[in-house]
C-alpha cells in the first residue's frame, strides 16, 4: 500500500489502536477483533519484546489491516520495523531521525509531540500528522481546541488519555484521529478472548468519531445537532458490553 494510500486510510477512520503485545497469538486475537469491528489499523508498540515478530505476523496473516509500529526511538529500529513489513511509524517524543528515515523510506510517520513548539517542528520536519501525547495529562480536548487554534493547518491525532468518555471530544476539539490503547483492547479482554466484547468497543470508537465529525459539519452548516449524537458520548455508561 502506498503513503498516500496509507496516510488517506488513517485519516478516514480516524481511529489508530494501540497494541503492546509480545505475543503472536494475543495481538493476531486483538487485531483480527478490531478488524471485525471495523477498525482496518493496528500499531504494534515496538517497546515490548518480540514486537518486530508480531508487525511480521500480522502483516501474513491479516493483509487486510494496516500494521504500523509505535514508540520507535531511533532510525535503526524504523529501518527494523518497515522491513518486517510495518506501514507507518509513529514516536512517543519528536525524534527527528525516525522522521527523517521515514520520508527517506516514502513511509508513513507521525511522531509525538506535546508542546506547541515541537508540534510545529514536527511537522516542518515533514510529518503526515502530530501525535499530541499525553494529551490528558495537559488539558484534554481543551488543549487539543486550543492547538487547532493557533495552528488550524497541522492534523493532529490525539493520543494519551484517549477512552470513551474522551473520544468524541478529543474529534469535536479538531483532531483528525484518536490513538486508543487499553481502552480499545482491555488486557482481560484478550486473556479471556473476548473477541465480540473488542469488536464491539471497536465499533463504539468509529460510532464516537462519525458522531462527532457530523456535529461539526451540522454546527458549520448552522443546522441542529441530533440529540442522539450527545447520548453516544456517553454510551458506555448505559450499555454494558456483552462477554462471548
Amino acid at each position: 500500500m502506498f503513503h498516500k494510500a496509507v496516510r488517506s486510510r488513517i485519516e478516514e477512520v480516524g481511529v489508530v489502536p494501540v497494541l503492546r503485545l509480545s505475543s503472536i497469538e494475543d495481538a493476531g486475537f486483538a487485531a483480527e477483533s478490531i478488524l471485525q469491528g471495523g477498525v482496518p489499523i493496528v500499531e504494534i508498540a515496538v517497546s515490548v519484546p518480540g514486537a518486530l515478530r508480531v508487525i511480521s505476523s500480522l502483516g501474513k496473516q491479516l493483509p487486510d489491516i494496516i500494521v504500523g509500529a509505535g514508540s520507535v526511538l531511533d532510525a535503526r529500529t524504523a529501518h527494523q520495523c518497515l522491513d518486517a513489513g510495518a506501514k507507518f511509524l509513529t514516536t512517543d517524543g519528536l525524534i527527528f531521525e525516525v522522521v527523517e528515515y521515514a520520508k527517506s523510506q516514502d513511509a508513513v510517520v507521525f511522531p509525538g509531540a506535546l508542546t506547541p513548539s515541537e508540534v510545529i517542528a514536527a511537522w516542518r520536519a515533514g510529518s503526515d500528522f502530530v501525535k499530541v501525547v499525553p494529551c490528558a495529562a495537559v488539558g484534554g480536548e481543551n488543549y487539543i481546541r486550543a492547538l487547532k487554534a493557533q495552528m488550524p493547518e497541522i492534523p493532529l491525532i490525539a493520543a494519551g488519555g484517549v477512552n470513551q468518555q474522551t473520544a468524541g471530544g478529543f474529534i469535536s476539539a479538531g483532531a483528525v484521529a484518536i490513538g486508543v490503547g487499553e481502552g480499545l483492547t482491555p488486557w482481560e479482554a484478550i486473556a479471556l478472548r473476548q473477541s465480540r466484547r473488542i469488536s464491539e468497543l471497536a465499533r463504539r470508537f468509529l460510532n464516537f468519531v462519525e458522531t462527532a465529525r457530523n456535529e461539526m459539519v451540522s454546527r458549520s452548516e448552522g443546522l441542529p445537532v441530533p440529540v442522539h449524537a450527545e447520548n453516544l458520548k456517553h454510551a458506555d455508561e448505559f450499555q454494558p458490553l456483552q462477554s462471548p
